[in-house]
């Protein structure tokens, strides 16, 4: 079953104002008698479900890195992001690091 078999059970059809959507995209639709809502500009929770969506498939599969080996660890690892190098942080005493798998990896805990 496909999006043409259904078309007669759909009403409302709700977008974003992104620009991708142009008029031939909106024509096809009302042409079916679909009412197209556009959601409120700069309102990211009017669309609830679909950010979401978004929202978890960015964090379970864009947020992740799979390191197997050093090669890999020294060519991602342990650097800021880009234009952070600068970046003030706590002082060096307040500062504890807690070497993992033999010293490849670092995680670092403010002293209270």
């Amino acid at each position: 079953m496909d999006l043409g078999d259904r078309v007669e059970q759909l009403r409302f059809l709700i977008r974003d104002r992104d620009t991708k959507f142009v008029t031939g995209f909106d024509t096809v639709f009302t042409s079916e008698q679909i009412t197209i809502i556009r959601t409120p500009i700069r309102a990211p929770r009017a669309n609830a479900v679909a950010e979401r969506w978004i929202g978890t498939l960015r964090r379970e599969c864009t947020d992740r890195i799979l390191i197997l080996g050093r090669r890999r660890l020294t060519a991602v690892g342990q650097r800021p992001p880009d234009g952070l190098e600068n970046t003030p942080g706590p002082p060096p005493e307040q500062v504890r690091r807690i070497r993992l798998l033999g010293g490849l990896i670092n995680e670092y805990q403010q002293v209270a």
